[in-house]
């Protein structure tokens, strides 16, 4: 049980209420990490403030009430965290289960290494959205910027928009559906032929996330063409 000082605020026993001006980060993600299951929280005036509601474990809603900074949600399991707001670099940062949301723009490598669990952005990000993915499935109703999904490992990535350049680069197993423009694809990135269950995947995602924008029937789907898999000198100059 929280102990309820200045910063903190309960709305009803489900609910607290914390306010990131009157307490330390530690503070904040200690009173997040304490909330029982089925708990909620809603952090007031983050202000942009790095690594918050990390480390979660628990299956626990957390609402915080304005931009976020880096990493925010990363590390976490079980918990629904959604930024009302912008957010920065490290979105979701190794998520292994669960989900994070945010209501806004996201800055470099959203979602970077994520096993699990699910991660939406609801407007454009930057760089390296979905670096090194391991499993995770990546929702981007807006653009990307270059080297999405570069050395992707597993998972699924949904954008929305426009991609960057090198899409896909030194992609491994995940698989990339994009409804709007491929600037260009990375090495060893190819585009395959839709299939119908792909269409099925597309479509319950984007009804999940009301992105009605997104026809599942006109997306590219990217996946690897599985050259880079061993070391040939012959395509030496291709790695």
């Amino acid at each position: 049980m929280v102990t309820l000082m200045p910063g903190y605020e309960r709305l009803s026993n489900a609910e607290l209420v914390l306010d990131r001006d009157k307490l330390t980060l530690r503070e904040v993600n200690r009173a997040l990490r304490s909330l029982p299951p089925g708990g909620r929280a809603r952090v007031v005036n983050p202000r942009g403030r790095h690594n918050l509601a990390v480390g979660l474990d628990a299956d626990v809603a957390v609402d915080i009430d304005g931009p976020a900074g880096y990493y925010v949600g990363g590390l976490g399991k079980h918990a629904t965290v959604t930024v009302h707001g912008r957010a920065g670099w490290g979105v979701g940062e190794n998520l292994m289960s669960g989900s994070v949301h945010v209501l806004g723009d996201a800055g470099q490598s959203v979602a970077s290494s994520a096993h699990g669990g699910t991660v939406v952005v609801a407007g454009d990000c930057s760089l390296r959205t979905a670096i090194s993915l391991k499993g995770a499935t990546v929702v981007v109703a807006g653009d990307v910027g270059g080297y999405c999904a570069f050395m992707a490992q597993a998972g699924t990535v949904l954008v929305g928009g426009d991609t960057g350049p090198a899409l896909g680069d030194s992609l491994y197993e995940a698989v990339i559906y994009v409804a709007g423009r491929v600037k260009s694809l990375g090495t060893d990135a190819r585009i395959e032929e839709l299939r119908s269950e792909d269409v099925a995947l597309v479509r319950s995602l984007a009804e999940a996330h009301d992105l009605d924008h997104i026809d599942p029937e006109n997306v590219t789907r990217v996946a690897s063409a599985r050259e880079l898999y061993h070391f040939d000198t012959h395509r030496a100059g291709s790695y």
